[in-house]
């Protein structure tokens, strides 16, 4: 990191307790959690926990037996929150506009890089924290651009760490493979539904899930470099057999993942490719070439990280 960051204990230890961590979506969840399994800061006693959703089972999963409260007791006397930032529900919005109504100092952790402003508003409404976390350089860059005037400090992202250990744990227990060549692990992500959604057209990033995996399918051929195996994972919200069609017509050794854990085919892997998957950024933990497979089109990858390829910018002339 170029930043000068803040360790994890000296970051939690700076904050006024009791201490309110909020959170409802799996991305701050992971980070919140992995944060306090690495400090210890729940054996003080003095941290309490709001969690709905996703992050209920992220927490439980990680941390075993819990004491899990409602937003409204877990700030009643709080001396300040720290809070996730997820988009699934207006959980973590409310937990800053709470906070801010009882005068109780609110700071957000950044788990991603896109939509930082729209984080904090709901219905048109804007309700800031009174500072942010973040965990990289890169998420570091965007906020101050993005987000001017918040005190934004850099706390080395917890859940980071814990993956990089488990990648190498994962890559040491590797076992030799039977097939040469390169094992390539495409992880799908829905683009249509969401652009229909939001946008009312499926194409309105100028492309479809399966013309991306479609235009990945024709191009590695063409880069002149032995393909052992080419992984297809689905994402979890999609039916196993919804690329059938693109597999079909695929003259690579293509097999269908997702079995096993992500991190396990990931570490398996010699490239990682997809659209703008976490899963992108895990692969650059793991010290995996990375491709983004998003088609010719006006549309950018919205992960910031400069080691990610844009697979259209290495066609064959």
């Amino acid at each position: 990191m170029c930043a000068q960051a803040l360790e994890p204990v000296q970051a939690l230890a700076g904050l006024a307790r009791p201490l309110c961590i909020a959170a409802h979506d799996a991305g701050g969840a992971e980070v919140l959690s992995s944060l306090l399994l690495r400090t210890g800061a729940l054996a003080a006693g003095d941290v309490r926990l709001a969690l709905a959703g996703p992050a209920r089972a992220v927490f439980e999963r990680k941390l075993g037996d819990i004491l899990i409260q409602t937003l409204a007791d877990a700030l009643d006397g709080a001396g300040s929150l720290l809070c996730g930032t997820g988009w699934q529900t207006s959980f973590e919005f409310d937990a800053f506009c709470a906070a801010r109504a009882r005068s109780i100092p609110s700071i957000a952790v950044l788990d991603h890089w896109t939509s930082y402003r729209e984080r904090f508003e709901r219905g048109g409404v804007r309700c800031l924290p009174d500072a942010l976390w973040v965990g990289d350089d890169d998420a570091l860059r965007l906020a101050r651009e993005l987000l001017p005037g918040l005190p934004t400090t850099l706390v080395p992202n917890a859940y980071f760490a814990e993956m990089r250990e488990r990648l190498a744990q994962l890559s040491s227990a590797r076992p030799a493979r039977a097939k040469p060549g390169l094992r390539v692990l495409y992880v799908c992500e829905p683009v249509r539904e969401p652009a229909l959604r939001q946008f009312g057209d499926e194409r309105h990033w100028g492309y479809t899930e399966e013309e991306a995996l479609q235009f990945a399918l024709d191009t590695l051929p063409r880069l002149g470099l032995p393909i052992g195996e080419f992984v297809l994972r689905p994402h979890p919200s999609e039916a196993i057999d919804k690329y059938d069609a693109q597999l079909a017509r695929c003259a690579l050794p293509a097999v269908r993942g997702g079995a096993r854990e992500l991190l396990a085919e990931v570490a398996d892997s010699d490239w990682v490719m997809g659209l703008n998957s976490m899963a992108m950024v895990i692969g650059l933990l793991a010290g995996k070439r990375v491709w983004c497979a998003i088609p010719p089109s006006p549309a950018a990858c919205v992960l910031p990280q400069a080691e990610i390829l844009m697979l259209r910018d290495h066609l064959p002339r």
